[in-house]
């Protein structure tokens, strides 16, 4: 069976489509490989700001949980 034939968006190189290839669609596998960037680590939170985070989503819970049963 052969695979469809497309154009890549990004190079306008022609490639086969095939269902395993890993990206876009409308990109080459060399276009969309993703590019080595160096190890992408999350910034640490002081225990302050941890804090005001979880009071945050604990407001946003509770709204949330107001907004969907209450009854008017």
């Amino acid at each position: 069976m052969a695979f469809p034939i497309k154009v890549c968006v990004a190079c306008g190189e022609e490639f086969e489509l095939r269902p395993e290839k890993p990206g876009f669609a409308n990109r080459c596998p060399q276009c969309s490989a993703p590019e080595a960037t160096g190890p992408v680590s999350k910034a640490r939170m002081s225990a302050d700001e941890m804090k005001g985070e979880r009071e945050a989503n604990a407001a946003r819970r509770q709204a949330i949980k107001d907004l969907l049963y209450t009854r008017k």
